[in-house]
Order: C-alpha cells, then sequence, then structure tokens
C-alpha cells in the first residue's frame, strides 16, 4: 500500500506542476542552441559525445538542463508518484513517454531518489540524519501534506529544490561568472561568481532566500559554495529544514554533451548531525529554451491540506 503522506506530497508537488503546464505549450519553438551539436551516425544527438570547452580549456557548463533519474537516462514524464522527478516536457510535447528508468540506490519510500522529494534519497538509509527537532518538523510537514512549503505561496523555494525541480534551469557561462536560470518559482536567477572574492561575512550581508555564491574550479569540476541563508528554508518537498547556520557546496560536472551532475553537500549542524550529499543529475535539451513561469498566490489553494478560499475563483 502507498504511504498516504508520501501520495498526498506527490500529489501536491503534481498539482503544482500541473498549474504551469499551460507555460510549456507557449515556448519558443525548438531551435539548435548550438551549431556544433555532435550528431550519431543515424542523425540524432550524440549525447555521449565529449564534452565542450570553453576557450580557456574549462568545460563549458551552458545549456538548458532538465532533471534526469541518472547520467544514462531520459528524463521522465511527471506522474506525481515516479521514484525520480519527472519533467513533463515531452508529455507537453505530445512525445511518447522514454522507458522506466532503473531503480536508483536504497532511498526508501515513494519517492526513492528524487531529491525534489526527500534530500536524502542519495544516503545510505535513503533519509537526511535530522536532528531531533528537525526530524519532527519533518513529520509535522508531512502530516500536513507539505501546505506550507514555500512553492506552495509564490515564495523562493531554495536551492536545493531549484537543482532537482522537475522545471528545466539554464546555465550561462563566462570566465569570471555564472549564471542559473530556474524556470521553476518564478524564473529565478543565481549569480555565481569567480572572480575570486570571498564568500562575505554572516555580520556584513542580510540573509537571503538563495544567499550568497562564489565558485571556482577543481580539476573539471566546477565549486560552488554558498552561505547568508535566510532560516526556515525548505530542501524538499517533504520540508527538510536548512537553518542560517547552512552551507551548501555544489560540485557540479559536465559527464558528457549529455549529461551534468550536480553533487551537492548539505553542512547545517543546526539542523543536522552531520553534513551529507544529494546528487542530481541533468540531461542536455538542445533545441529548448526556458519558458516565461509566473507564480501567484492564488495557487496555494489547490494544494491538498491548504483551507480553501471563502472568495469565488479568480479568472
Amino acid at each position: 500500500m502507498v504511504n498516504k503522506r508520501i501520495l498526498a506530497i506527490a500529489l501536491a508537488t503534481m498539482a503544482a506542476l500541473t498549474l504551469a503546464t499551460s507555460s510549456l505549450l507557449a515556448q519558443w519553438p525548438a531551435h539548435p542552441s548550438s551549431p556544433n551539436i555532435p550528431k550519431t551516425p543515424d542523425g540524432k544527438v550524440d549525447l555521449k559525445a565529449p564534452a565542450p570547452r570553453m576557450p580557456d580549456g574549462k568545460p563549458d557548463l551552458s545549456g538548458v538542463w532538465e532533471t534526469a533519474p541518472c547520467p544514462d537516462c531520459a528524463p521522465p514524464v511527471i506522474d506525481g508518484l515516479s521514484p525520480t522527478p519527472g519533467s513533463g516536457q515531452a508529455a507537453a510535447r505530445g512525445a511518447a513517454p522514454p522507458a522506466p528508468a532503473p531503480a536508483q540506490g536504497r532511498g526508501r519510500g515513494g519517492f526513492g531518489r528524487n531529491i525534489f522529494g526527500n534530500v536524502g534519497g542519495s544516503t545510505p538509509e535513503g533519509e537526511a540524519p535530522y536532528q531531533p527537532w528537525a526530524a519532527e518538523l519533518v513529520k509535522k510537514r508531512m502530516a500536513d501534506n507539505s501546505k506550507d512549503n514555500p512553492d506552495a505561496h509564490c515564495l523562493p523555494m531554495g536551492i536545493m529544490q531549484l537543482d532537482s525541480h522537475p522545471y528545466p534551469k539554464k546555465i550561462i557561462q563566462t570566465p569570471t561568472e555564472v549564471l542559473l536560470v530556474y524556470e521553476g518559482s518564478g524564473t529565478t536567477l543565481r549569480e555565481v561568481y569567480l572572480d575570486g572574492r570571498p564568500l562575505p561575512k554572516k555580520e556584513d550581508v542580510e540573509p537571503w532566500w538563495n544567499g550568497y555564491s562564489v565558485g571556482h574550479w577543481e580539476g573539471d569540476t566546477l565549486v560552488v559554495e554558498t552561505t547568508g541563508l535566510m532560516d526556515d528554508g525548505w530542501l524538499d518537498v517533504r520540508g527538510s529544514p536548512l537553518t542560517s547556520a547552512g552551507k551548501l557546496t555544489e560540485r557540479i560536472r559536465r559527464l558528457n554533451y549529455g549529461y551534468l551532475e550536480i553533487k551537492v553537500t548539505i553542512d547545517d549542524p543546526k539542523a543536522y548531525t552531520k553534513p551529507f550529499d544529494a546528487i542530481v543529475y541533468s540531461r542536455i535539451m538542445p533545441t529548448s529554451q526556458l519558458s516565461e513561469f509566473v507564480c501567484i498566490d492564488k495557487d496555494a489553494q489547490h494544494y491538498i491540506g491548504q483551507q480553501q478560499s471563502s472568495q469565488p475563483p479568480q479568472k
């Protein structure tokens, strides 16, 4: 029997994604992002071709990417209960659903390694190492069907939910800065500075929803460190907390032309007993661009468990 709490969270997520389906039908027509897209002999995109490189020799992370279950899998169609997050892109364009992805890891519950639903899905235990108060909070949020998720109220959903979100993200890379543009959460923009500046001291800056990010290269891996976060962040749909004491370290690698790996170390001693990792894979979308996505707070009433408004529906 499907765990009712997991089912409720999945359905809440599905409801939020369904609301934006119309935006997927109004995006840019398909157009190659580069004249140098590698092809196989039969004319298909060669996803396993070597990763392209910038003039300075660093891997070129640029492109539009959507979350995939593994580094050799097609993104699954949204079904709300898959063990990995679906993108919905294929379904929206009328494409046939891809073959089911292989099982990933030992994560427990209906989400498995779906980091969007359960940030601890990559751990051997299948769950983040919560401090006692954090574990109780997650239980409460799940019992409430995640209705207080910032995403349900048109607030920024946080880096981990953005990295693993079913909607695409776009990376724009320069020698001194990397921009990450996320279609979900109202087309959120993150700036990662590669110009040698240090992370700001906590007392020198106001906390931000997505913090302050600086990056550097370690070989072919872009290491992004983020601090200066606000309290009461949500790492996933179930409500795993992130506090102002937290630090996120993303290690971004372009494995080949077609796939990207983002390994995130979450270090928040207030909420967790030890640092832990979450791993997200993304697949290139070589002929797509992001759609404009606007969140309006009337959407929150559609979340399961959310108290219905006494006002008539807006049109």
